[in-house]
């Protein structure tokens, strides 16, 4: 399974897509509760639901819709799920207010740090060091953390914090080139952010825009709950409670393809696209999916031959009240900030 591409949402359904052909090709019932988040660990092994106080760790290639484990320890719905580079722990953010470390063979919390107000989402940086969060402050708030390992306990302190929407954020997500920050919210649009290098400042000292707003992407017709970029970094999935997924061309800021298929609010998307044999990208743009030369084909025209599936109908559905909801990116290895496991 060279691309995985995995969307759920209120229908309590997870669907794995055939990226390229737009088929359904299985699906898993999350009867327990809505899914909010999904990640696919690095080695392509496994998918973790992220549900209501549960995260489920589902084997990707088994048969089995059973969860092989289950991560119990949050008291509201967990919002956000990534995982380390080699898989050795996993960190989660909820609506109660704290972000959790785990450790994923024995599932137990070995930190858990506290925010102010309910999390929407948590995101580690591939150099391990930085963690990047956003609450449910009700202001749009974007919030960059530098992880600062000691002896006996990892510190967290403060980078930036910036505004980067008007209404409600549900997503934060680097692309796996680290050279972008997406952002989703509530105001029916998906940001792309320029990253830069930061140090560390007392919270009233921080710079008022650190990352540059590169895109701004409309069209979706209610609330934007998630987002997965592409091993290339070219390209973007996103989520919405208008039930669509769509597939975004970053440069040229357009809508190529659209996925339909869950009956209610598309929240959460997964894509791992990395080539498990080069460490590079299978692309979900992949030049061998049509014989035409691609100097010939204009986006748009690449993500017809390779059969996207187009939306049938016009889907009417509630939009979701403030909840909250990553996709695996490549993770590089540094020092774990946790205790050795044994």
């Amino acid at each position: 399974m060279s691309v995985i591409l995995c969307t759920a949402g209120y229908d309590h359904t997870i669907r794995f897509w055939e990226a390229l052909s737009g088929i359904c090709s299985r699906t898993i019932q999350h009867p327990e509760s809505q899914v909010n988040r999904l990640c696919i660990t690095p080695d392509k092994r496994f998918l973790a639901a992220a549900g209501h106080h549960t995260v489920k760790l589902y084997d990707i290639k088994s048969t089995n819709p059973n969860a092989v484990l289950t991560f119990e320890g949050h008291m509201g719905n967990v919002t956000g799920v990534a995982f380390h580079c080699e898989g050795k722990w996993m960190v989660t953010s909820s609506e109660d207010g704290t972000v959790k470390i785990w450790e994923t063979r024995s599932g137990t919390v070995q930190r858990t740090y506290h925010h102010a107000s309910a999390v929407n989402d948590v995101v580690i940086h591939p150099n391990q060091g930085e963690i990047i969060s956003c609450d449910r402050g009700g202001s749009g708030n974007v919030f960059i953390w530098k992880l600062a390992q000691s002896l006996e306990r990892t510190n967290i302190l403060p980078l930036a914090q910036f505004n980067a929407h008007k209404e409600y954020i549900t997503r934060v997500l680097l692309s796996p080139d680290v050279k972008k920050l997406a952002t989703c919210s509530a105001d029916h649009t998906a940001k792309i952010w320029e990253v830069r290098d930061l140090e560390p400042g007392q919270m009233d000292q921080l710079p008022p825009n650190p990352y540059p707003l590169e895109a701004t992407l409309t069209g979706h017709q209610r609330w934007v709950w998630d987002c997965a970029f592409s091993a290339d970094s070219a390209y973007l999935v996103t989520a919405c409670s208008d039930h669509y997924a769509r597939l975004w061309e970053l440069s040229t800021q357009t809508i190529i393809r659209q996925y339909n298929g869950h009956h209610r609010g598309a929240v959460c998307v997964a894509l791992n696209d990395y080539s498990e044999a080069s460490g590079g990208s299978d692309s979900i743009d992949d030049e061998d999916s049509d014989p035409t030369p691609r100097a010939e084909q204009t986006g748009a025209e690449r993500s017809q031959a390779q059969g996207f599936p187009l939306p049938t109908q016009e889907d009417d559905d509630i939009t979701p009240g403030p909840r909250s909801f990553h996709t695996t990116q490549r993770l590089c290895k540094m020092p774990v900030p946790i205790e050795a496991h044994p």
